[in-house]
């Protein structure tokens, strides 16, 4: 990967390639996330780029309402490798996703560019 492009950019490139890329630091042995261009645990620069498995749990969840548009749940979520990132479960009721859930991303389109959202687990095991 081009390690002079823009962290923002290159996480997109990540997501447009179905990929959940993070910066990972040697220096500190820290999962950075959202990209950035210095390690905000030590100040290391140009963490290197890791790409996740995609699978995590649910940290924390609320559902939103807005006038005239259903329901829809956002979600932090706690990735196994070691970062947290705020996004949205998917495949199932916004009421239903609880805290705990064990999760796996799925990118989807949204108004022309890639977005990583969560799906539970067991809709894809008996899927």
């Amino acid at each position: 990967m081009n390690t002079t492009t823009a962290p923002a950019l290159a996480y997109a490139a990540g997501l447009a390639a179905g990929e959940l890329r993070f910066q990972y630091c040697d220096g500190c042995e820290s999962a950075v996330f959202h990209p950035r261009v210095l390690c905000p645990t030590c100040g290391e620069p140009s963490p290197g780029w890791r790409t996740s498995a995609g699978l995590g749990t649910v940290h924390a969840t609320t559902v939103l309402h807005q006038r005239g548009a259903d329901p829809y749940n956002v979600a932090l979520i706690d990735l196994d490798e070691g970062f947290r990132m705020m996004s949205r479960v998917e495949g199932r009721a916004p009421e239903d996703v609880a805290i705990g859930d064990r999760v796996r991303l799925r990118v989807v389109e949204d108004a022309g560019a890639p977005l990583a959202v969560f799906v539970p687990l067991e809709n894809e095991e008996g899927a």
